[in-house]
């Protein structure tokens, strides 16, 4: 008897398990085969949240797609230097640690809050109204593209860093956690990865102006 096709968790962890594991000498076009440069294009497939790599012909059929099967990730990070939320209001949120994104899943009609961990990625309700309060003050999260952006936030110990970042770019950040997670705390080693992870986002990511109204 056939197991069925794959469930939308496994793939998640597929997608996961690419990014941690070492590039290969030579990555391929999951549409057409054609060979990839190190620096490519992504596509998400909305119904499973995989995350595929693609050519520039390919990639480039699907700006602009709304609805259907595939959308094309945004490169861009964009910072928020001055993203607007109290303490009180991110616990309004109930996710369990201070590592998290966010992000709009048109698929289940729904916000979707996603954190990383030893095992993966966990996803956690959230309440409607906590988010929009944060959507008033923070202008730029009504412009963030449905499924394949993110706000992604680190509250870690001192730290309060908010971006808009690609969909690809969070689950890499998944795939670096479970790469280096070791013991109960994860070990020193983790926690210096995320902190190159987020230096390196820091430089690369230009601040979205304005956030607020």
């Amino acid at each position: 008897m056939s197991a069925g096709p794959p469930s939308p968790e496994r793939n998640a962890f597929a997608t996961l398990r690419r990014f941690a594991r070492s590039r290969q000498a030579t990555e391929r076009c999951e549409l057409c085969g054609a060979g990839l440069p190190t620096e490519h294009r992504h596509l998400l497939e909305t119904a499973t949240r995989k995350i595929v790599c693609a050519c520039d012909p390919c990639a480039l059929r699907f700006t602009d797609i709304v609805e259907g099967r595939f959308k094309l990730i945004p490169r861009d990070v964009r910072s928020l230097p001055d993203f607007r939320i109290e303490d009180s209001e991110w616990e309004d949120l109930a996710l369990p640690i201070n590592l998290a994104f966010l992000f709009h899943d048109s698929t289940a009609g729904k916000l979707t809050a996603l954190y990383p961990g030893p095992a993966g990625v966990t996803e956690s309700l959230l309440r409607l109204d906590a988010w929009e309060r944060m959507v008033e003050h923070n202008l730029a999260l009504a412009r963030m593209a449905p499924d394949v952006e993110a706000l992604l936030v680190s509250r870690v110990g001192q730290a309060r860093e908010y971006y808009l970042a690609p969909i690809d770019v969070c689950f890499e950040l998944v795939g670096l956690i479970r790469l280096h997670w070791r013991g109960l705390s994860g070990g020193s080693e983790v926690w210096q990865e995320i902190s190159r992870y987020f230096a390196g986002l820091k430089e690369r990511a230009r601040p979205e102006v304005p956030n607020h109204a």
